[in-house]
């Protein structure tokens, strides 16, 4: 079995038959789930035609600009990578003055990434890199970056007109950099394949056991779902369930919103309030890999950990830790991967992408779109093209808040 799912507490068949029903009903009202179509989206004869213009073996560093949609599959993928991944996903000037150190242009390639072309965090961080003379891949289809993109004579490859962050893992988005770096790309779309057979069934399946459980809680009033991850490998796989949940089911005052803290680090920060603070509001879900590549034997003074294998404690003590949360009475879910690699991240990506569809049926609201999140990127795009003094937003802001919060206390 590539995946578990424990949940708790278990929800009645008559619930789960009634939540599939429910699901059966609204799925008419929105678009086909296109994610489930591993192969129209992707030409590979047309990528090895683009990639035949560099020497792939020269290169040890791969740049990816990007961010959301544009690089969460990647990022999934990217402990697999045979090649060193720098994802540079703003022009934050700590990432890329690491980045510009530790890469030089005769090894490396940059690839941005946009579907709309007008994306300041990936269009900002271009010239620098084409100054320096690194080589590039495009992956763009129309606006701002495009343009930038031919002007330089870059080689580019087209990104489809579909939901950024279901789209990551059918289309160059995701393929083309996971190529490059000498992932095992076959592999993860078999895996994708393998788990849409089962979790996209219109019958009971872990997806939609899931979906409806997490739409249990939302009628309870939980609005929180706290990840925890238990190994680095699997933390680019929960930030795509994060991104997924929140972006995806929170619209028309409705949705779940995702968040996530590295484990057991956040058991050190975050399991006292979930044990014993106001945490009605919040479920947590723990993620779990039994065995990792390059796994090492722990040679400890504690007979009880000598000879045992580092993430083997690492899953103990997430073990344990669901029991706590258990025993406590927080409703609580432990996600376990049997181990990592291509064919089982693609799997996990499927079962993430159809709880994340089924969820939205449920509430009925598109799991495709994103209206809201235009408004930060149109108000900072309108404040740089005006050349607005940063001191300036700031009293624009408490004009803002005198309306809108009147009244609040």
């Amino acid at each position: 079995m590539n995946l578990k799912i424990e949940y708790y507490p278990k929800l009645p068949n008559n619930l789960l038959l009634k939540y599939l029903s429910i699901i059966k009903s609204n799925k008419n009202n929105w678009d086909k789930p296109f994610f489930t179509d591993t192969k129209s989206y992707i030409d590979f004869d047309l990528i090895h035609e683009k990639l035949s213009l560099f020497d792939l073996n020269q290169i040890k560093n791969v740049i990816v600009l990007g961010t959301g949609g544009s690089i969460q599959t990647l990022l999934a993928l990217s402990h697999l990578s045979q090649k060193q991944i720098f994802p540079i996903t703003s022009s934050r000037s700590s990432e890329l003055n690491m980045c510009l150190e530790l890469t030089k242009p005769s090894n490396s390639i940059v690839i941005p990434i946009s579907r709309g072309g007008e994306t300041l965090d990936i269009n900002s961080p271009i010239g620098i890199f084409a100054k320096e003379r690194y080589p590039f891949i495009g992956l763009s289809s129309k606006g701002t970056m495009l343009s930038i993109l031919e002007e330089m004579g870059a080689p580019i490859l087209d990104v489809p007109d579909l939901s950024g962050r279901f789209a990551g893992s059918i289309s160059n988005v995701g393929i083309v950099p996971a190529l490059i770096s000498g992932v095992n790309v076959d592999a993860f779309i078999k895996g994708l394949d393998q788990g849409y057979s089962l979790y996209m069934k219109e019958s009971i399946n872990p997806a939609i056991e899931f979906a409806g459980f997490l739409y249990s809680l939302y009628e309870k009033g939980i609005r929180n779902l706290f990840s925890m991850p238990y190994s680095k490998n699997i933390e680019g796989a929960v930030g795509l369930f994060v991104q997924e949940i929140s972006e995806s089911t929170g619209k028309d005052g409705k949705g779940l919103m995702g968040t996530f803290q590295s484990a057991p680090l956040c058991q050190h920060s975050v399991l006292e309030f979930l044990l014993g603070g106001n945490s009605k509001s919040v479920s947590p879900i723990l993620w779990i890999i039994e065995k990792v590549k390059n796994d090492i034997i722990l040679d400890s003074h504690i007979n009880f950990i000598y000879g045992k294998s580092a993430q083997t404690i690492v899953n103990y003590e997430a073990a344990a830790t669901f029991q706590a949360l258990i025993e406590q009475g927080l409703p609580s879910t432990m996600i376990s991967l049997y181990e990592d690699g291509e064919l089982n991240l693609g799997h996990l990506i499927a079962f993430i992408q159809a709880t994340v569809y089924h969820l939205c049926l449920l509430l009925n609201v598109n799991w495709a779109d994103n209206p809201k999140v235009v408004i930060g990127k149109e108000i900072c795009n309108n404040a740089l093209i005006r050349n607005k003094p940063f001191e300036d937003l700031q009293e624009e802001r408490e004009q803002i808040s005198k309306s809108r919060f009147a009244g609040f206390y």
